[in-house]
């Protein structure tokens, strides 16, 4: 759930065993059984909302080349295509991967905001409850929740922007 990277190479190993993904929402994953490694996953998260007229196009374009969209998840699709048919990959060129990256790390850092937010706010209301009624606030419990995942959400964007920075090192070198 948290690393795309680690989900996508358990769906190929599970794809390995002989379970096929067919479907995903919430944390809940459907497996048909299949001939093992007969499908090679991707996963990618999309520039919006499933919904949105342009994404669905893309999603369109990409069946158009043989690889199926299996399921999505807010703006997270998950592909396949026959293994038989040969590997594949939905970046074409480190430009396109440095993309697919900087949007990840958009989303981790965002989701950081929130919760640092949210819980220095409770943080410090539950503070100021405690100076002003001279008792603890619930709040100040509370706060520390969210200041925790938004610790968790930082480090987990600070992994993807090492990884954009080796891509943008690799890039210059190839330039």
């Amino acid at each position: 759930f948290f690393d795309y990277e680690k989900e996508e190479a358990w769906l190929n190993d599970m794809s390995a065993r002989g379970l096929a993904l067919t479907d995903l929402s919430w944390g809940r994953y459907v497996f048909e059984d299949a001939e093992p490694g007969e499908y090679l996953y991707r996963i990618e998260l999309l520039e919006g909302p499933v919904k949105d007229p342009a994404v669905r196009k893309y999603i369109e374009f990409v069946e158009g080349t043989g690889i199926e969209a299996v399921a999505t998840y807010m703006r997270w699709a998950y592909f396949r295509k026959k293994a038989a048919d040969g590997p594949f990959d939905m970046f074409s060129d480190i430009g396109s991967r440095l993309k697919h990256y900087r949007r990840i790390s958009r989303m981790w850092f965002a989701f950081t905001i929130i919760e640092l937010v949210a819980g220095f706010l409770n943080v410090g209301i539950g503070v100021a409850s405690w100076v002003v009624r001279g008792e603890p606030s619930g709040n100040l419990v509370i706060g520390i929740a969210p200041i925790a995942l938004g610790i968790l959400f930082l480090q987990l964007g600070a992994r993807v922007q090492r990884k954009i920075n080796g891509l943008v090192r690799e890039q210059r070198i190839r330039e």
